[in-house]
């Protein structure tokens, strides 16, 4: 009878600890370890002591010390102290300050160890503002759980795995976690153009950003590089748990635009986009655990795949046919003439002009008292029509669907051009409620 009790006592144990701490619930004793380790470092890096880790804000700064201490502990020597490899970037009043957190794992080869491949992931994030609700100020926090903590999340359990069997990596693997991604992708610039001194040797990137959303799809964006392609599709015929449909459209502006403008291929894995991006509702709780353990499981099989290959991944300009060049995008300030509205180029025309003659501020935001800025994505078509109207920044369900209503009932620009020829452009315009004192 004795030992029926202890084996129902050591059955029961583990139900009893989690009944009386509130930081485990009858779920996560079923994580799988990478599931568990997956969570903690998303909730460590959400954390609402992090105020969205904005680029160059406290919260950023204590991400990346973080990431250091677990790349470190991981085994990974690093190229870093703990204060990150410190940049600024210059804005309007003032120097914004952020740092990249950087670790290698030597290959194993005394010959392929001098190449590396890059495996990056961007820290920040949009950070935090004040909303006004019955004129009392409210602080909105942007937690970026799958934007881009699932990416950091991913990075620092691939380092982790790939340390615990390092004799299988020939090349040599670099782990970055960037700063300031957000912010035109500065810490990936740096990183190329003012910190490493090898860049030639960089086979290729990797980059990891929004990966919490798998069961939605999983892609792998490579900007037509026929080769990566290659490399991708051989490591897809093996037995994986889940593969990565290719895609030749871009899901997210992200740090490999820094690599392929050095002319170093590289690869976006990510899940793509999804409802709450950039909103306050992006949480850890909405992220699809299991599907990031086998995603990685995929990514891990890629990279062993490529470091132990001696054939180097050539940069390739892809052959853009006319109908894929019909489906570029550009950016605003990247035409050679940026549409024009009313017969002005600035965007000023448009907010003065429409935008805020226009715009309906809802009765029941009103009466709620709320006001703030709604942050808008639109692309202006090639006969000027303005198409794929979404918010980037979301701030309350009202105004943000009167943000978008305004914007999708514009009238015809005038379309940029580049080259003498009439492009697609994009533009994210701040719209802002602002209640008037009585």
């Amino acid at each position: 009878m004795r030992r029926l009790w202890l084996l129902l006592f050591l059955l029961t144990a583990p139900l009893l600890r989690a009944q009386y701490r509130d930081d485990v619930s009858l779920e996560s004793l079923y994580d799988s370890d990478g599931v568990a380790a997956l969570k903690a470092d998303v909730s460590y890096i959400c954390s609402p002591a992090h105020q969205g880790r904005k680029a160059g804000s406290p919260g950023e700064k204590d991400v990346a010390e973080y990431v250091y201490r677990e790349l470190e502990k991981a085994g990974l020597e690093m190229l870093t102290s703990v204060e990150g490899d410190v940049f600024g970037i210059q804005g309007e009043k003032d120097t914004l300050i952020s740092r990249n957190v950087i670790g290698v794992l030597p290959g194993a080869d005394d010959v392929l160890r001098n190449r590396y491949i890059v495996i990056g992931a961007h820290i920040d994030h949009l950070g935090a503002y004040q909303m006004m609700r019955d004129g009392v100020a409210e602080e909105v926090v942007y937690p970026g759980a799958n934007a881009n903590a699932s990416g950091v999340a991913s990075l620092l359990a691939l380092a982790r795995h790939i340390s615990a069997t390092g004799t299988a990596f020939k090349k040599s693997i670099l782990f970055i976690a960037f700063g300031a991604g957000c912010d035109s992708f500065a810490g990936a610039w740096y990183f190329l153009n003012r910190s490493f001194a090898y860049t030639k040797d960089i086979d290729f990137m990797i980059n990891l950003d929004v990966l919490g959303y798998g069961s939605q799809g999983f892609y792998a964006y490579t900007s037509s590089n026929a080769d990566l392609n290659r490399a991708i599709e051989a490591t897809s015929r093996d037995l994986q748990p889940v593969k990565p449909t290719l895609t030749s459209q871009e899901p997210y502006p992200s740090d490999h635009r820094a690599f392929y403008a050095k002319e170093i291929p590289s690869v976006l894995f990510t899940t793509g986009r999804y409802a709450s991006h950039n909103s306050p509702r992006d949480i850890p709780d909405d992220l699809d655990w299991n599907y990031m353990e086998l995603q990685l499981e995929y990514i891990y099989n890629f990279v062993r795949d490529q470091a132990s290959n001696p054939a180097p991944i050539d940069f390739i300009e892809p052959v853009v046919d006319a109908k894929q060049e019909d489906e570029i995008v550009y950016g605003y300030y990247d035409c050679d003439v940026p549409p024009i509205f009313l017969g002005s180029p600035k965007i000023d025309r448009f907010m003065q002009e429409w935008v805020y003659r226009y715009v309906k501020y809802p009765d029941s935001a009103i009466r709620d008292g709320v006001q703030g800025t709604v942050q808008v994505n639109f692309i202006i078509e090639k006969d000027g029509s303005v198409s794929n109207v979404h918010v980037v920044r979301s701030l309350d369900e009202r105004l943000d669907e009167a943000a978008v209503n305004v914007v999708q009932i514009s009238p015809k620009w005038k379309p940029a051009r580049m080259h003498g020829k009439k492009v697609r452009s994009t533009l994210t315009i701040p719209i802002e409620f602002i209640l008037k004192r009585k």
